[in-house]
C-alpha cells in the first residue's frame, strides 16, 4: 500500500491546485481531497470492498492525475516554514510538551486540508519550540499557520514564523513575529 498520493498543478493563471488520494482503513474508503492551495479543500469518499480494490483505485487516481497534468513537487522546490513558540524554560515543561502535541496536530490538519504541506518534525531548543513544515507555497503557509494558531488557541502571542528554501535551511528569514523582532533563529 503506497500511503498517500499528493500532487500539484499550476493552471493557466498560475494558481496552484492540489489533489490527494489515500485509503482510510477506519471507514474502508478511498478518499480524494482536492482544491486550490491555501483554500479549504473538497473531499470525496468511495467505499472499498477489499485491498485489491484499494490498489486499483490508487493506481487509477495516479494515472488520472498524471493525465490531467498533476505531479509531485520535489522537496528542493518547496520551503521550510517553522512555527516557533517562545517558552519560559530552556528545555520546555510538561505544559510545553502538551503545546507541542496540540500544535502539531492542529497544523497537520490545517495545512493538509488546504494543500499547504506537511509537518515534518518538531524540536525544543533554547527557550523555543520549533515545528518544521515542508510547504509548496511559503506565503500561504505563513498565513495559514497564523490563522491556525489563533483559531486553535496555540499561544499566538508567543508565535514567530521563519521560512527558508528547502536547499538553504541555514538561511531562515523572519515572516511573522508577535513581538518586535528583525531576525529569526532556531
Amino acid at each position: 500500500m503506497s500511503g498517500i498520493i499528493r500532487v500539484y498543478k499550476r493552471d493557466d493563471e498560475g494558481v496552484l491546485h492540489f489533489r490527494e488520494g489515500w485509503f482510510d482503513e477506519d471507514y474502508s474508503q478511498f478518499v480524494m481531497n482536492y482544491g486550490v492551495v491555501g483554500h479549504q479543500s473538497k473531499t470525496e469518499e468511495t467505499d472499498v470492498a477489499d485491498a485489491a480494490a484499494v490498489e486499483g483505485l490508487m493506481d487509477a487516481f495516479a494515472v488520472q492525475c498524471a493525465e490531467d497534468g498533476f505531479g509531485e513537487i520535489p522537496d528542493e522546490d518547496q520551503f521550510w516554514v517553522v512555527a516557533q513558540f517562545a517558552l519560559k524554560t530552556k528545555e520546555g515543561t510538561d505544559r510545553d510538551r502538551y503545546l507541542e502535541e496540540k500544535a502539531k496536530d492542529a497544523l497537520i490538519s490545517h495545512l493538509a486540508w488546504r494543500g499547504l504541506g506537511t509537518v515534518e518534525r518538531s524540536e525544543f531548543s533554547d527557550y523555543k519550540l520549533n515545528i518544521f513544515c515542508l510547504c509548496p507555497d511559503m506565503n500561504k503557509a505563513v498565513s495559514a499557520i497564523k490563522v491556525c494558531s489563533r483559531g486553535e488557541d496555540l499561544d499566538f502571542t508567543k508565535l514567530s514564523i521563519g521560512a527558508a528554501p528547502f536547499n538553504d535551511p541555514d538561511n531562515f528569514k523572519l515572516k511573522h513575529s508577535a513581538k518586535p523582532a528583525n531576525t529569526f533563529s532556531l
